[in-house]
């Protein structure tokens, strides 16, 4: 299955058209596409409309105060494909199993995983300054597959922004965890951290980090 994806889109910049919409607020235009890709509006256009018809991406129309809708461009179902976990089925499996013969096995076990991460992640994710260590571990976690960066702007402070959760259907299950999750930014960081995830109108998840002073 995933191999014949690769080569469905193994076209020139199709996998970056799809990485700057699971990167956006819920979709982009043609005309954002073609600014971001430094793209004429017609080639963008074109590969747009060959990733929809193959399921990949999907429309909506956006209304606009003044004038038509505007099309934006989402994520397809077929896009998740590309975006896997880590074996959800499994993991919840034996975190299942693992809690009829201790009560507290699920947690003990995020517990000695956040902490193995914790141990990993402070090597790298060194600096002088909350947001030089920040900086750092948005740029490990994103190599990790989470779509991680970095932002510091003005009234909105320093965050780092995930798009991407392999962990997803663990948290969903074991709500708990995020806060470890919360908690190991804070330890990294030396600094508060919030943990917020936000569903856009198009339907697209990401996770922000609010990194206090």
């Amino acid at each position: 299955m995933f191999p014949r994806i690769l080569r469905e889109i193994a076209r020139p910049h199709w996998a970056r058209i799809i990485l700057e919409i699971k990167q956006s607020d819920g979709g982009l235009s043609v005309p954002e596409l073609a600014a971001r890709m430094k793209m004429s509006y017609m080639g963008i256009k074109k590969h747009c409309v060959a990733l929809d018809k193959l399921g990949y991406l999907t429309t909506w129309r956006q209304p606009k105060q003044v004038g038509r809708p505007e099309k934006i461009y989402r994520l397809g179902e077929k896009a998740a494909l590309l975006f896997p976990g880590i074996g959800d089925e499994m993991a919840l499996a034996l975190l299942e199993t693992a809690t009829q013969f201790d009560f507290n096995a699920a947690e003990k076990l995020f517990f000695a995983y956040f902490q193995k991460r914790a141990e990993h992640y402070a090597k790298k994710a060194t600096g002088e300054s909350v947001a030089d260590r920040a900086r750092e571990l948005a740029k490990l976690r994103d190599r990790e597959g989470h779509l991680s960066r970095c932002v510091e702007e003005a009234g909105n402070g320093l965050r780092i922004v995930e798009f991407h959760n392999p962990l997803q259907a663990i948290f969903a299950r074991y709500p708990n965890v995020e806060r470890m999750e919360e908690q190991l930014f804070e330890r990294l960081l030396g600094a508060p951290v919030t943990r917020v995830e936000i569903e856009s109108a198009g339907g697209q998840r990401r996770v922000e980090f609010a990194i206090g002073g």
